[in-house]
C-alpha cells in the first residue's frame, strides 16, 4: 500500500499524504515524496497543494525503528529525509499546505516548507520532540523562527504545546484559519489561482526571498535586477505590459491576463 498519492490535472499538482491513523513519515513515504517531485519537476505543473487524508495532517516521523538504528544508519534516514523535504522547499512552482487535525514534529517541519499555509480552525500544531529528549531534526525550529521569531519559536520547542491554528496565524506561522468543512475547496480555490497566474514571477519572487534568508537585504538587492529583468523579455510581461500601459493611457481598467508562465 502506498503512503503517498499524486496527481497532476489541468497545470495543479496535488500530493496527498495517506499513511493512516496518522500519516507518519516513513521511510516509504519519502521514497514516494521524492518520486512525486521528479514527476512534478518534470511535468506542466504551476503550482501545487500538499494535503493528507483522514482526521489528521501528520503526527511526524515514524519513530518505531529508531531506537534498534545505529548512529549512523539514523543520521543516514534523517540526511534523506532533509534532502526531500528541502527539494519540496526549493521549488520554483508556488507550493501551499492545507492542514486539518493534528500537525506534529515532522508534519509541522513539512508543513512550514510550504509557500503558503491554509489550516482548518481546529486544527493544532506543536513540536513534540522535546517529550522524546530530542530537537527538530528537520529544521523545524529556526524555520518557525523565521515566521513567528525567536521567542515564540524557542517557547514551542521547549514545552511542546498544541497551538492553535488561530494562535499560529496570529504569529504569522501560517496563513489564513478556514472553517474545517470549507478548508480544501479554499485552499483548492487559492491553488488554481496561482497556476493561472505569472508562475515565472513567482518563481523568482521564491529565489528572492531565499536569497534574502540567507544573505539580508544586501544580498537580495544585488540579485533582483539580474533575476528580475530576464521576465521582461518573457511571454507574460510582452502579453500584460503592453495593454497595461494602453490601459493606463486611456482611463481604463488594467484587464486580466491569460498568463502562460513563460
Amino acid at each position: 500500500m502506498t503512503h503517498l498519492t499524486y496527481k497532476i490535472e489541468n497545470q495543479i499538482a496535488v500530493i496527498t499524504l495517506n499513511n493512516p491513523p496518522q500519516n507518519r513519515l516513513s521511510p516509504r513515504m519519502i521514497e514516494e515524496f521524492d518520486e512525486a517531485l521528479d514527476t512534478i519537476g518534470n511535468s506542466d505543473a504551476r503550482a501545487l497543494l500538499i494535503r493528507a487524508e483522514g482526521p489528521d495532517f501528520s503526527f511526524g516521523g515514524d519513530i518505531v525503528p529508531w531506537p534498534d538504528m545505529t548512529a549512523h544508519e539514523l543520521r543516514t534516514l534523517l540526511e534523506r529525509y532533509l534532502v526531500t523535504f528541502n527539494r519540496f522547499e526549493s521549488l520554483s512552482i508556488p507550493t501551499v499546505a492545507a492542514v486539518q487535525g493534528l500537525c506534529f514534529g515532522g508534519g509541522l517541519e513539512l508543513a512550514v516548507r510550504a509557500d503558503v499555509i491554509f489550516a482548518g480552525e481546529t486544527a493544532r500544531f506543536g513540536h513534540p520532540e522535546q517529550t522524546l529528549g530530542i530537537i527538530t531534526v528537520l529544521g523545524g525550529v529556526y524555520r518557525v523562527a523565521e515566521r513567528a521569531g525567536r521567542q515564540k519559536a524557542i517557547e514551542w520547542a521547549f514545552t511542546s504545546e498544541q497551538v492553535p491554528a488561530k494562535v499560529m496565524e496570529n504569529h504569522g506561522v501560517i496563513n489564513r484559519v478556514v472553517t474545517d468543512d470549507k478548508l480544501f475547496d479554499e485552499a483548492m480555490n487559492f491553488v488554481e489561482k496561482l497556476a493561472k497566474g505569472p508562475t515565472s514571477a513567482h518563481g523568482v519572487h521564491k529565489a528572492l526571498l531565499r536569497i534574502w534568508e540567507k544573505g539580508g537585504l544586501s544580498a537580495a538587492d544585488q540579485a533582483v535586477l539580474e533575476l528580475g529583468l530576464p521576465l521582461f523579455e518573457s511571454e507574460d510581461v510582452k502579453l500584460a505590459l503592453p495593454v497595461s500601459v494602453e490601459a493606463f493611457k486611456e482611463g481604463k481598467p488594467r484587464p486580466a491576463f491569460p498568463f502562460k508562465g513563460k
